[in-house]
């Protein structure tokens, strides 16, 4: 019976999780699409509000159709408390679930992550700050970036 069950509940969820990851594409696309600036420029109004419900609650989503169901305890703390919110050891995909209960904050990422195809477009979307390997001074760069972000009084998201 349980063989029965993975023989029909893994395709159901590969199709579901790709349903999924392609209306976030989707919302990240309409989200950046005629962004001046992108990178440069914090998201605001309507783009920031879609990219946050939407990409929070797809993650959400695809959490629970891969089995895992999350509760929160306590309140998360918010962009005036916390511009930085630390999670560590960022080592696994679980760091997608910490960015959905948190409202999709902006991370931080190597630069190569940018131009996976899919992927790519939804980390755009986040504002994610960005690291880049071949830089000697990304670190000191990296450092001031999520400085100035934390020092913006909310127009960046909080960083992760």
């Amino acid at each position: 019976q349980t063989v029965l069950q993975g023989i029909i509940l893994l395709p159901l969820r590969l199709i579901s999780i790709t349903f999924i990851l392609l209306l976030a594409w989707l919302s990240a696309s309409i989200a950046t699409s005629c962004q001046p600036g992108t990178g440069f420029l914090p998201l605001e109004g309507w783009r920031r509000r879609m990219v946050q419900t939407t990409l929070s609650g797809l993650t959400r989503t695809a959490y629970f159709v891969m089995g895992f169901q999350v509760k929160v305890k306590g309140k998360v703390a918010s962009l005036s408390e916390a511009p930085i919110f630390v999670a560590a050891p960022h080592s696994s995909f679980f760091d997608g679930i910490i960015c959905a209960l948190t409202g999709m904050p902006s991370i931080v990422s190597r630069a190569e992550n940018l131009s996976t195809p899919v992927f790519g477009t939804i980390l755009r979307s986040l504002q994610p700050v960005v690291v880049s390997r071949q830089d000697h001074d990304s670190r000191k760069n990296t450092v001031a970036e999520i400085t100035r972000r934390a020092l913006s009084r909310g127009q960046w998201p909080q960083v992760i």
